[in-house]
């Protein structure tokens, strides 16, 4: 047996037919209720009218005398005092003590009740309460009260007997069929004008439902940007839907905007990383084909090749060196660890003086200067690091300033404290970069080659990107301000280390 085969009809149905269906019967449901209330006390309350008129006729009945000198015949004036509070089809008859029909004072139209035995011990027991007895034959039911015979006014002696009063249910009956009919009739009028009219509120009311449908629709079909439309208010459950939902697309779009990014990152990277170590594999292979065809006949030109192959190798190492160091950088950045470093209590002071002496030895025509950050005093600048990392990213630091300004630009080394950070900047007065460029200048394999004029002796465009790496393994930043013709200023900033015995050493 399937699944669809199990389900109830109701659950077969689009929402907006469950919705108006649920509705319908929670409606019927009602209706019936309260109309089954409403029968019953109707009905209950008609009886009640026709217990009062019954008693009221048998006080009157029991009262009046002067009905024994006609026995077997009617007594007009006594049965014109008790028509005057009865209507309907009664039966007004008078027993003996042993409970027979002594006569009958007023014959019903239809049919005749089912009287039980009403000598005096009954009546005495019944004391006057109304009691319902069906009708000869498959007549209708009756009410029946049955009063004693008052006393004689003349002797005050109490007459044996008894009158018995008794009022058909058919009317009520009647009654409560014709209501039953047009309850019905009218409920049915209220139940299709109320299906059509939840038919469409319901409608209106999912117009939001179908919006979001028709978005994820869109959505599915690949169209990111599509996004549900916000409702007026969030209190209401369309309106916190409609905000999760689009929260949850802002998500997805970014995530598939991020992945789309890092794919294209990667694309460039491997193209870029392929031409960086093709120019020096290329270079090897050139030389040794040269070779193999005889072109090198002379001991000065194998010894100029291997020289160049000698070259194209370490550049090559170099390149394979720096790749390698970014990835387990990037690992360790994913991992959150930093197996890579050996972390000891140092100061950037150091790491300055050190960049100075190798700017006077690569450069000596170039003005070096020592100072703070921003000009000032050098200062003490305590941090904990791997000093053979940040002396990497110094030396990095010192190679593009040398490679990418002309001969004789001076160069200034500030080193110092800003706030809780400890401060090693280095900075030169080349032409500098347009800050386009500069957003770019620590991406891998990037170089603003005519903006710095880049000479042939730059590199793969990894050293920047090593540079901050190794910055943000501890936990620190760098910075680039720049400008066209303003030079360039690389500030690394690392957390202060409370030491005083590294600050004051």
């Amino acid at each position: 047996m399937s699944t669809a085969s199990t389900r109830g009809p109701i659950s077969r149905l689009s929402l907006r037919g469950r919705v108006v269906a649920i509705t319908l019967l929670l409606v019927i449901a009602a209706l019936l209720a309260s109309n089954a209330l409403l029968v019953t006390l109707l009905q209950q309350q008609l009886v009640q009218q026709l217990d009062d008129r019954l008693r009221t006729a048998a006080t009157t009945a029991a009262r009046l005398s002067n009905t024994e000198d006609t026995p077997g015949g009617t007594a007009p004036e006594t049965r014109d005092a008790v028509e005057r509070d009865l209507t309907g089809d009664v039966y007004v008859a008078y027993l003996d003590a042993e409970g027979h029909l002594r006569h009958t004072l007023r014959p019903a139209t239809h049919g005749t009740p089912q009287l039980p035995v009403l000598d005096t011990a009954a009546i005495a027991a019944r004391d006057q309460h109304p009691f319902q007895v069906p009708g000869k034959g498959d007549g209708d039911e009756w009410r029946v009260i049955a009063a004693p015979l008052a006393a004689d006014h003349d002797t005050n002696v109490a007459k044996g007997g008894s009158v018995v009063v008794a009022g058909s249910l058919a009317p009520v009956h009647t009654t409560i069929r014709h209501l039953g009919v047009w309850m019905l009739v009218i409920d049915s009028l209220v139940l299709v004008c109320l299906g059509i009219i939840a038919w469409f509120a319901v409608r209106a009311g999912l117009r939001p439902l179908r919006r979001i449908e028709t978005t994820a629709a869109a959505i599915a079909g690949g169209d990111l940007s599509s996004r549900v439309p916000q409702p007026a208010t969030t209190r209401t459950e369309l309106g916190r839907l409609s905000a999760a939902l689009n929260g949850m697309l802002d998500r997805i779009e970014a995530g598939d905007a991020a992945r789309a990014a890092t794919n294209e990152r990667m694309r460039t990277f491997v193209a870029d990383a392929s031409h960086e170590l093709r120019t020096p594999l290329f270079g090897i292979k050139g030389f040794t084909e040269l070779y193999r065809m005889g072109g090198m006949p002379e001991r000065a030109d194998v010894d100029a090749a291997m020289s160049r192959i000698e070259r194209e190798a370490a550049r090559l190492v170099r390149i394979v060196e720096d790749l390698l160091l970014l990835a387990r950088l990037d690992e360790d950045a994913t991992a959150d660890v930093h197996l890579t470093l050996r972390l000891t209590p140092m100061d950037l002071r150091t790491l300055a003086a050190d960049a100075l002496h190798d700017l006077r030895a690569l450069a000596p025509e170039r003005p070096i200067t020592l100072t703070g950050p921003d000009g000032g005093p050098p200062g003490g600048a305590p941090v904990l690091g791997d000093e053979s990392r940040l002396r990497q990213v110094t030396s990095n630091l010192v190679g593009n300033a040398i490679a990418h300004t002309p001969p004789g630009t001076p160069v200034r080394i500030g080193v110092g404290t800003l706030e809780d950070q400890a401060v090693l900047e280095l900075s030169d007065e080349g032409p500098g970069i347009a800050a386009e460029q500069a957003a770019h200048v620590f991406d891998r394999f990037y170089r603003a080659d005519t903006a710095r004029g880049r000479t042939q002796t730059g590199g793969a465009g990894l050293g920047l990107s090593i540079v901050r790496s190794l910055v943000t393994a501890h936990r620190g930043r760098v910075e680039v301000r720049s400008g066209p013709g303003e030079g360039a200023t690389f500030r690394v900033l690392l957390p202060l280390h409370p030491d005083s015995s590294v600050s004051n050493s």
